[in-house]
């Protein structure tokens, strides 16, 4: 633990991370009026996270801990909005406490009995059990049962009865159906996720009753669910491929990235003889070849609206567990076209 011995340097230093003036963190560090509950936790947990020794006067003041529970990352939109939450969090005074799943590890009931071991003040989920009907459901009565503020993002089961914010999956499959439907597509595949996950059985419920009206209709071999992986996706691309498809609609980038490998593998061009829609917008997807169309998750205002459920329940004015939607954007790129002659 760092002592903050050399002082004008430490406070720059630790100014620069919280975004305040040297001259604010000082009043801090003594214990002087005229800064915000909010400022002063955060220049707190500031200390904490760049390792220095708080005063003595302080110590006993630890920051609020919060645990960030992810899945897997390989899916680049979860650091992202791990990224966004956790900024916010050592802003308001609380300290992150990252928990990350990987296939085979730790459970997310494992993290759940560990954050309550550690008095976590509260807990956000970014994707886990809550969004797969079939998966196991427990550990959230435990959670339930000593009311500890807890935030769900993206789709979660009817029973779960927490705040949760999600981007509308029915918008974001309707959104991209019609963008490929102007363009001529007809045989409009779509490759989504696990047949138990909330998220994916949402864009399937909006799919198959548009392309009805849109006299395209969804059968049964235009449709594949798997796992969110660019292997995945080239696998089950390729069986939308030998069913004609000619336009794939994906419920992640690394879905949508497989089903370019899939289509190039083939000796097909995308877009020239396939049309490719991912979802999120996650990094560096403009920077594919193509440039992937996909739509975006508004992560930043979801990110913001995350905190404010959170510290809502923790200052106890929270209302019951809604979920709140937020309306998805079509960002149009080079993986889609008008459907060959």
């Amino acid at each position: 633990m760092r002592t903050l011995r050399g002082m004008s340097k430490r406070l720059a230093e630790v100014a620069r991370k919280v975004g305040v003036s040297e001259a604010t963190v000082s009043r801090v560090l003594n214990g002087k009026p005229g800064v915000s509950e909010s400022t002063r936790q955060a220049v707190l947990t500031a200390l904490d996270v760049l390792g220095y020794e708080r005063p003595t006067k302080l110590r006993g003041e630890r920051a609020r801990l919060v645990g960030l529970v992810l899945p897997e990352l390989t899916n680049p939109i979860f650091p992202a909005l791990a990224e966004i939450i956790g900024g916010a969090l050592t802003q308001n005074g609380c300290t992150p406490l990252l928990c990350t799943q990987n296939a085979g590890g730790i459970t997310e009931a494992d993290y759940v009995d560990l954050l309550l071991q550690q008095q976590v003040s509260g807990v956000v989920f970014l994707g886990g059990n809550y969004s797969q009907a079939d998966a196991a459901h427990e550990h959230y009565d435990r959670l339930r049962d000593v009311r500890l503020p807890t935030v769900l993002v993206n789709a979660r089961i009817p029973r779960l009865s927490f705040p949760t914010v999600s981007t509308d999956d029915a918008a974001a499959a309707e959104q991209a159906i019609l963008h490929l439907h102007q363009l001529g597509h007809r045989r409009i595949g779509m490759l989504m996720g696990p047949a138990d996950h909330i998220p994916s059985q949402r864009k399937l419920a909006a799919a198959r009753p548009l392309l009805e009206r849109l006299g395209a209709p969804l059968t049964d071999h235009m449709v594949v669910q798997g796992l969110y992986s660019l292997e995945s996706g080239q696998a089950g691309a390729s069986r939308l491929l030998s069913h004609g498809a000619t336009a794939i609609v994906c419920a992640s980038d690394p879905l949508a990235l497989g089903a370019v490998r899939a289509a190039r593998r083939r000796g097909l061009s995308v877009p020239g003889e396939v049309s490719v829609v991912g979802f999120d917008d996650s990094a560096l997807m403009s920077c594919t070849e193509p440039p992937l169309t996909t739509v975006r998750q508004p992560i930043e205002s979801m990110g913001r609206t995350v905190i404010d459920l959170l510290l809502s329940q923790m200052a106890g004015t929270a209302e019951a567990g809604d979920e709140l939607l937020f309306e998805p954007e079509l960002v149009l790129r080079g993986s889609t076209g008008p459907v060959a002659a």
